[in-house]
């Protein structure tokens, strides 16, 4: 379902620890780093300047292969002195065999490890949640963009939506909104790329970037970008390989 999902920090040395600390316990090691960023996959930071805020708050779910990783991520967290948010147990608020812990980075984002029959495939982020002024407004835009980008509507309840891929899932609570995250979400041809633009774009959503090439990522990397209603940078990107 993603293929990235990039925040900005405070102070990216102290983030890249939290981070480095707990995913190890997932058995997620740090994939990439380089002077701007630090990638674990499909999850990276990077840091927050004038023109690029801090992401606040964000809710990220993060693949665990057992209920014993979920505990080692919590335990591996709070010895190491970051915040609890939900010491690790069974939700069955989300799921008859949801098993899931929380903690806070240190910006005050939600990071979850979680373990349940039906996690996503392919990647590290099962779920993000999304905090948004206007729930009808946020379903408004994932809508007009999910043929594009690969979602499918799961859930539509007052106060929550929830899009899906083949696996893993994006959903939006109504609440103070969620700034300033960045999540591209992986197409198969450029027309993909195209069509997400022009038909964002058509409904009065502004770009952030036109269709193209980006070859300061890597040779092949095709994306567009736009706004979302709340503001965070939506992609959709074809890499070509």
């Amino acid at each position: 379902m993603f293929d990235h999902v990039t925040i900005r920090v405070t102070d990216r040395e102290a983030s890249e620890r939290f981070y480095t600390t707990v995913l190890a316990e997932l058995g997620i090691d740090r994939t990439y780093r380089t002077r701007t960023f630090s990638e674990w996959d499909d999850f990276s930071l990077t840091g927050a300047d004038d023109a690029n805020p801090v992401t606040r708050r964000l809710h990220v779910g993060f693949v665990a292969p057992s209920r014993g990783h979920v505990e080692a991520f919590w335990r591996a967290g709070t010895d190491a002195g970051y915040a609890d948010a939900g010491r690790p147990g069974p939700r069955p608020e989300y799921g008859g065999d949801y098993y899931g812990a929380f903690l806070l980075d240190p910006d005050g984002n939600s990071a979850e490890a979680v373990h349940f029959d039906g996690l996503r495939r392919g990647g590290i982020v099962d779920h993000v949640w999304i905090r948004v002024a206007d729930v009808e407004a946020a379903k408004r835009f994932y809508d007009a963009i999910a043929p594009h980008a690969g979602l499918r509507l799961e859930q539509n309840r007052p106060g929550r939506v929830q899009y899906a891929g083949e696996s893993g899932s994006l959903s939006f609570l109504s609440g103070t909104p969620t700034e300033n995250v960045h999540i591209a979400f992986p197409a198969g041809d450029d027309g993909a790329v195209r069509g997400f633009h022009e038909v964002a774009t058509g409904a009065g959503f502004r770009s952030k970037g036109q269709p193209g090439e980006r070859p300061q990522y890597h040779p092949g990397y095709y994306a567009a970008y736009v706004l979302d209603p709340d503001g965070n940078n939506i992609e959709v990107v074809n890499h070509h390989r």
